[in-house]
């Protein structure tokens, strides 16, 4: 699972490094007990009671449902990624294999869907807001934006794809040597998949912020969204960004070092792993956490749960034998 990477060489005491990793494994062992099945369960529950009835759906829970799908992807990727080549171990953890290059790419994939879910949201939270009788952030337009945040996130993986195919070139050696820099990697995920949209994030929080303190005549207005999205949106918008920001700060250090071009020894290495470890376990967490905030402060989940029940149990139903069907009719 989790390795310690000083093993007592250096002259530095292992038993810190030691307690840490077992508190890190134990911490992976509870997530992916309790965590894992919590997120599968709640980021399926909470796509099908909005998949069953599109037509219903608003613009907030077209974001939710496009986090729910990340959500997915996450916990799908946890058990591999928390257990580590350590448990696993074999060739399917070499560095050149299918394996040990699929999965970065796929973590980023659901990175960048999260974070800009949670951004665009709180912009369009705010065009509805000041603008409430427009049709700027309506769900039919919420879809294809969300079809867009897929699409460039596949697109910003499609370079780790590519080193890994040009890999098998023989006669491009060279070249993918010259291509791939792990550094470049680290600083275009950090400001294409953190600063640009935690930027975004902190501008729509404040314009909301000033919108709620001013006194206008569409604050008054009828349609004006419910205190509880906004508490919703917030609690949302904090959690995704407060639970990924350990991990974009630790490509911050990796690109930062890497910049100085300085040999670190076996302490300072020690650290980077142990805080990679550590980041990518809270962005893990992500999966749970933002379905359960969905759960309880939204208040028409519970309704749409209903109706989806309802619907499942009409369905099996109409597909049982009919009892009453084979009595006779009389007039």
């Amino acid at each position: 699972m989790w390795s310690c990477p000083l093993n007592g060489t250096g002259g530095e005491d292992p038993l810190p490094c030691l307690h840490l990793q077992r508190a890190l494994s134990a911490l992976s062992l509870l997530y992916l007990l309790s965590g894992v099945p919590l997120g599968l369960g709640y980021n399926a529950l909470l796509l099908l009671a909005n998949l069953h009835d599109p037509g219903g759906m608003t613009m907030p829970d077209v974001y939710f449902a496009n986090m729910a799908a990340a959500g997915l992807l996450l916990c799908a990727l946890a058990p591999a990624q928390l257990l580590g080549p350590g448990a696993a171990g074999g060739a399917a953890w070499d560095p050149g294999s299918e394996v040990h290059v699929s999965l970065p790419v796929l973590f980023n994939v659901a990175a960048l869907v999260a974070l800009y879910s949670a951004a665009l949201l709180g912009l369009d939270c705010y065009i509805e807001r000041a603008l409430p009788r427009t049709y700027m952030s309506s769900a039919y337009n919420t879809r294809h934006v969300c079809g867009f945040v897929w699409g460039g996130a596949l697109l910003a993986g499609f370079s780790s794809l590519l080193f890994h195919i040009c890999s098998h070139v023989a006669a491009r050696l060279v070249e993918c040597a010259r291509m791939r820099d792990a550094a470049a990697d680290d600083a275009i995920m950090l400001l294409v998949g953190y600063l640009v949209p935690g930027l975004a994030a902190l501008y729509a929080l404040a314009l909301l912020a000033r919108v709620r303190k001013e006194d206008t005549p569409l604050d008054r207005d009828a349609g004006r969204p419910d205190p509880s999205a906004y508490r919703l949106l917030v609690a949302t918008v904090c959690a995704q960004f407060g639970l990924w920001t350990p991990h974009y700060l630790t490509l911050l250090g990796r690109t930062v070092l890497a910049a100085r071009g300085k040999a670190l020894d076996g302490h300072h290495v020690g650290t980077l792993v142990l805080a990679k470890d550590l980041s990518r376990f809270l962005a893990f967490a992500s999966s749970a956490v933002v379905p359960l905030l969905y759960r309880h402060l939204d208040r028409n989940f519970p309704g749409k749960l209903r109706r989806l029940m309802k619907k499942l149990r009409r369905g099996h139903q109409s597909c049982s034998p009919d009892q009453a069907g084979v009595q006779p009719v009389t007039a």
